[in-house]
């Protein structure tokens, strides 16, 4: 290698060397700069600030009050739910009130001095007693009405079992008392006398 060669890869050298050390220095330089001061807030962007604010408190205000009015929709209609399970056959009652009050004056007459008209305490008993059917009718309640059907345990209640050779085995061969059901709802299944086969 010429001496020429050899100066001129000294000279590289030591510039890459000073680059290096400028490329340092600068760094050095820029990791010891202060952060820049925040530039002030325009009037406009004030004021854009402050309406913003206000917003979220309106809004914050609207959804306390909102919160308020549903905790007080709750408890209005708990204690509605249970105004209506308490006074649930207020109307039903009602409804029964006068049929009562009939049965009254009915006992009253049948007592007192026209004690010997039977038959017109008859009429009077049978009209209150379409009455009260016609209130229970209104009111949903349908009667089960087993007489002369098969046994079915869903709607009848087997009271007793008696031989028969009238009617086929598990016939109802008597309705001893109706059942009463609600809708769909049984209240009450119909007590029956069921039929069975003689003995050989």
């Amino acid at each position: 290698m010429s001496n020429e060669e050899q100066d001129s890869m000294g000279t590289e050298n030591e510039s890459v060397g000073e680059s290096s050390l400028e490329t340092e220095t600068v760094v050095v330089e820029q990791g010891g700069v202060s952060p820049a001061e925040p530039e002030p807030l325009t009037p406009e962007e004030v004021e854009a600030l402050k309406a913003k604010a206000a917003k979220a408190d309106e809004n914050w205000e609207k959804f306390l009050r909102q919160t308020a009015d549903f905790e007080n929709f709750k408890k209005r209609a708990a204690r509605e739910r249970l105004e209506a399970i308490k006074f649930a056959n207020e109307g039903l009652l009602a409804k029964l009130i006068p049929v009562m009050d009939n049965f009254e004056m009915a006992a009253s007459a049948a007592t007192g001095q026209q004690a010997d008209n039977m038959e017109s305490i008859k009429t009077g008993v049978q009209m209150i007693l379409g009455q009260l059917k016609s209130v229970l009718v209104e009111s949903g309640i349908e009667e089960v009405d087993a007489t002369g059907k098969v046994f079915d345990p869903v709607w009848h209640e087997a009271v007793s079992q008696q031989e028969s050779t009238d009617v086929e085995e598990g016939q109802v061969l008597q309705q001893i008392r109706k059942g009463y059901k609600l809708k769909e709802r049984l209240i009450r299944p119909a007590s029956v006398v069921v039929a069975k086969k003689p003995a050989q």
